[in-house]
């Protein structure tokens, strides 16, 4: 037999009691508030006052010879400079406008500079568009503006940490940050061919041939010199290069060794400000700036070096 439960009706309901729903609701509001309030101070940690979005100037003919300025004008050196290089293994663009933004909300003037790829020009046709870019970052400038600082990750720590030695780099540049730099793109050549190599560094490997534009190991000596061109340590003067700030993760698939070798061969040379940070885990490149207290750390590192004072976040 089918036992039939009445519904009850709105008669037999038993209302809820008054002071529990207004109970109810005030604590629903202030969870709200809260919510609100925690949203809004991370918010401002992540980006005080964010700046509105950058402008694009070109500072060359090619397409991709162009600069994207974020934040105020220096005024007049008042505000330090700073030059971001993007990675992409010289082959494709990748979005640096969100820490571009972060810095220049803390005080520095941003230039995210692209550059000629591989598939555009081979080597060194990219170290030449960030001189071309730094010269036009001088003008912008005006005289007496002190030299902007680099800022590069992977492929663009490669050209960031070699336009910071090439000739006397003190010249270009007041420092420089490189986050997973690809220092020596002939140790990624080798690093790539090595048995078990990751995906990633086969795929470096071949990166590294086309920005090249030859295979190393069967070229002549032009194809030798150019590989050694490539290498940022063959440049090394030091106290005529500018200061070094290189970090990569220990699992990082373009090893710490890349920023050991240079480190020794600018400290051979005489440059005694060089820092070499290796951090746990894998990350590559800009993702490395989100392990505890790196951005802070390099945002320290870069007023100190900046010749110039920027306000506090």
């Amino acid at each position: 037999m089918t036992v039939r439960h009445r519904r009850p009706t709105a008669r037999h309901r038993r209302p809820a009691p008054r002071h529990r729903s207004a109970n109810l609701r005030r604590a629903l509001l202030t969870l709200s508030l809260c919510g609100t309030l925690l949203s809004a101070s991370v918010a401002a940690e992540a980006s005080p006052e964010a700046p509105p979005p950058g402008r694009v100037f070109s500072y060359g003919e090619h397409a991709r010879q162009n600069v994207t300025v974020h934040g105020a004008p220096s005024g007049g050196g008042k505000r330090p400079s700073l030059v971001v290089l993007h990675g992409g293994s010289w082959a494709r663009d990748t979005d640096w406008s969100g820490w571009s933004r972060w810095f220049a909300a803390r005080g520095f003037t941003v230039y995210e500079t692209d550059y000629r790829l591989s598939s555009d020009a081979v080597w060194p046709a990219q170290r030449t568009d960030v001189l071309a870019a730094l010269r036009w970052i001088a003008r912008r400038e005006g005289p007496g503006a002190p030299r902007p600082l680099l800022l590069g990750s992977s492929a663009g720590g490669h050209l960031a940490v070699s336009v910071g030695a090439y000739r006397d780099g003190l010249t270009y540049v007041r420092g420089v940050a490189a986050l997973s730099p690809v220092a020596s793109p002939y140790r990624a050549w080798q690093d790539g061919a090595g048995p078990g190599a990751p995906a990633r560094q086969r795929a470096l490997r071949q990166a590294a041939k086309r920005l090249a534009g030859c295979d190393p190991d069967t070229a002549g000596q032009r194809c030798w010199a150019r590989w050694g061109d490539l290498a940022a340590a063959s440049h090394a003067s030091g106290a005529r290069d500018a200061p070094l700030y290189l970090v990569h993760s220990a699992g990082d698939f373009v090893p710490p060794a890349h920023s050991a070798e240079l480190a020794a061969a600018q400290r051979g040379a005489g440059l005694g400000d060089v820092t070499v940070r290796t951090l746990p885990g894998s990350a590559h490149g800009g993702p490395l700036l989100k392990a505890p207290g790196l951005a802070r750390d390099v945002l320290a590192w870069r007023r100190a070096h900046s010749g110039a004072r920027s306000p506090q976040p």
